[in-house]
C-alpha cells in the first residue's frame, strides 16, 4: 500500500518536489506536438504553389521538405545530451521559440533562400521537441498507464497529418501559401504561454560533459547518409553523390556509434540495445514506418497520375484512414495497458498484411472507395501496433535510459524513412522504365504510347506493394518473438520508489 502512495505522488510532483497539474502539462506539450507535425503535413500540399511564386524547379523545391528532414535527424542524437543538461520546462519553451522564430521567417519569406532558412530554423525547434515529448510522457506515467498516454500523444501525431493536406487544399485554393505559416503562429504563441505557467522541469539532470567530437560526428555521418538517401529516389542508386553520401555517412556513424560505446558517459547511450526486447520492437517499428510511408508516397501518386485525380480529392481519399488510425491509437495505447504488445502486434500486422495484398493487383479502373477502404483497414493495423511496440520497449528499461531510448527510436524512424521512401521509389521507377515502350511509338500512335505507360506505371506501383508486403510478412515473423512483461504494482522494489520519487 505504501509503495503504491509512493508511486502516486511521484507521478505529481517534479524533480524540486513541487506539485503540478499533470493534465495542464499534458496539454500544453499535446499542443506544441500538433502544430510542430501539422508544419510538416501541410506544406507537401503547397509546393506547386511555391514552384510557381518563386519561379524555381521541383528539384529546387524539395529542398524545403529534404533540409527540414535532415536537420531534424541531425537534433535527435544531439537532443538526448540536451536532455540531461537543461531543465525541462527551459528546453521545451526553447525548441517552441525557435519553432516560432523559423515560422515566422516562412510567413514573411521574400524569396526561396530565405524559405528555407526559415524551414531550417523550425526543424531545430522540432528536432529538440520530439524526443523530449516522448521522455517526459514515459517519465510522468507509470509503466502500467504509459499504453494509454502514449496513445493519447499517437492520436495527436496522426490526427495532425490526417487534417494537414485537406486543411493545407482549403487555404491555398483561397490564399496563397503563405497563409499555411501565418495561421500557426497565433498557435505557437498561446503555446508558449501556456508552457510558462504548466511546463514543469520532470527529467533529472546530469550535466554531461560536451563532446564536441561525438556532435561532430553524428551531424555529418546521420545527416550525409540520409542526404544520400533521401536523394537516391530522384536521382538513382548509381548517382555518384548518392554513393559517396551514403558511403561516408555510414562510415562516420560507425565511428560515432563505436565513440558512444567506448565511452564512459556517452551523448547518445547505445547500450539500450542490449534489450532484447527494446532491439526487437526498434525493429518491427522501423519496418511498420517504412510500409506506413510507403502507402503514403505511393498511392496519392497513383491517384493522381493514373486515376487523374486532383490533390485535393487524393487527400480526401487517404483522410479517413488517418483519422481511423488516430482513433485507433487511443484504443490500442488502453489495450496494450491490459493486455501487452505481443497480443496487439501479431493481429495488428495480420491485419496491415491482408489490406496490403490488394494494393499489389491495382488497375486504372479501380475505384476511389476500393482504395479507402483499404487504406483504412491497413492504418486500423498499424494503429495496433506503433505505439505499443514504442512503449513496450521503453518499459523494458530504466528511467534514466529513456531520454537516450526515445532519440534512438525516433533516429530510427527517420533513417527507416528516408531508406524506405528511397527503396520503394526506385523499385517503381525502375520497374516502370522497363515496361514503358519503345519512345518510337509516340509518333507512330500517341494514345497507344500514353496507355502503355500508364501500364507501366501500375506496374511499378504494384512491385513497390509487393516489397511492401514482404516487409510486412518479415514483421509478423519478428512479432511472435516478442514477451510481455507483467509487472505487479503491488511489489514494486525500494529502488525504483527511490528512483520514481526522484523523478
Amino acid at each position: 500500500m505504501e509503495a503504491k502512495i509512493l508511486e502516486k505522488q511521484s507521478f505529481n510532483r517534479d524533480i524540486h518536489g513541487k506539485e503540478y497539474n499533470k493534465i495542464l502539462l499534458i496539454i500544453a506539450i499535446m499542443v506544441g506536438s500538433f502544430v510542430s507535425i501539422l508544419n510538416q503535413s501541410i506544406l507537401s500540399t503547397a509546393l506547386p504553389q511555391i514552384m510557381g511564386y518563386f519561379k524555381i524547379t521541383a528539384s529546387t523545391v524539395q529542398w524545403l521538405t529534404t533540409a527540414f528532414m535532415l536537420v531534424n535527424a541531425i537534433m535527435i542524437p544531439l537532443t538526448a545530451l540536451l536532455l540531461e543538461k537543461i531543465s525541462t520546462k527551459k528546453l521545451f519553451i526553447f525548441s517552441m521559440l525557435i519553432f516560432g522564430v523559423g515560422t515566422i521567417v516562412c510567413a514573411f519569406s521574400p524569396s526561396f533562400e530565405v524559405l528555407l532558412i526559415g524551414r531550417i530554423v523550425q526543424a531545430i525547434g522540432a528536432g529538440i521537441m520530439a524526443p523530449l515529448i516522448n521522455t517526459v510522457l514515459l517519465l510522468i506515467f507509470s509503466p502500467e498507464k504509459r499504453g494509454s498516454a502514449m496513445g493519447l500523444y499517437g492520436l495527436v501525431i496522426c490526427f495532425a497529418p490526417a487534417i494537414g493536406p485537406t486543411l493545407a487544399g482549403i487555404i491555398i485554393d483561397r490564399w496563397s501559401w503563405h497563409y499555411l505559416f501565418y495561421m500557426l503562429i497565433p498557435i505557437i504563441v498561446l503555446d508558449i504561454i501556456f508552457l510558462t505557467f504548466f511546463m514543469k522541469d520532470v527529467i533529472p539532470l546530469k550535466s554531461p560533459k560536451i563532446d564536441f567530437l561525438s556532435i561532430s560526428l553524428s551531424t555529418l555521418g546521420f545527416g550525409a547518409m540520409l542526404y544520400g538517401f533521401s536523394n537516391a529516389g530522384n536521382n538513382g542508386w548509381t548517382d555518384t553523390t548518392v554513393i559517396v553520401s551514403i558511403i561516408v555517412g555510414a562510415i562516420i556513424s560507425a565511428l560515432f556509434i563505436w565513440r558512444q560505446l567506448s565511452m564512459e558517459n556517452p551523448m547518445l547511450e547505445m547500450r539500450v540495445f542490449k534489450s532484447k526486447i527494446f532491439t526487437l520492437t526498434t525493429i518491427i517499428g522501423s519496418i511498420l514506418n517504412i510500409a506506413s510511408v510507403g502507402s503514403s508516397i505511393i498511392l496519392p501518386i497513383f491517384l493522381q497520375t493514373i486515376l487523374g485525380k486532383s490533390a485535393f480529392t487524393s487527400g480526401l481519399v487517404l483522410l479517413p484512414g488517418a483519422l481511423l488510425m488516430a482513433v485507433m491509437m487511443l484504443v490500442s495505447g488502453r489495450l496494450f495497458d491490459k493486455i501487452g504488445a505481443k497480443k496487439l502486434a501479431i493481429p495488428g500486422i495480420v491485419l496491415l498484411l491482408i489490406a496490403s495484398i490488394p494494393f499489389a493487383n491495382l488497375h486504372q479502373n479501380v475505384s476511389t472507395t476500393y482504395i479507402t477502404v483499404l487504406y483504412a483497414i491497413r492504418y486500423v493495423g498499424i494503429a495496433l501496433v506503433i505505439m505499443p511496440m514504442q512503449t513496450a520497449g521503453m518499459n523494458d528499461l530504466s528511467n534514466k535510459l529513456l531520454p537516450h531510448a526515445t532519440a534512438v527510436v525516433n533516429m530510427s524512424k527517420q533513417v527507416a524513412g528516408s531508406i524506405g521512401s528511397a527503396i520503394l521509389i526506385t523499385v517503381m521507377s525502375n520497374v516502370a522504365k522497363s515496361n514503358a515502350p519503345d519512345k518510337a511509338l509516340m509518333k507512330t500512335n500517341a494514345l497507344l504510347y500514353k496507355s502503355e505507360i500508364l501500364e507501366a506505371t501500375v506496374k511499378g506501383i504494384n512491385t513497390t506493394f509487393l516489397f511492401v508486403i514482404a516487409l510486412t510478412a518479415i514483421s509478423l515473423v519478428l512479432s511472435f518473438f516478442l514477451t510481455d512483461k507483467k509487472k505487479d504494482k503491488s511489489l514494486i522494489s525500494t529502488d525504483n520508489i527511490e528512483q520514481e520519487v526522484a523523478v
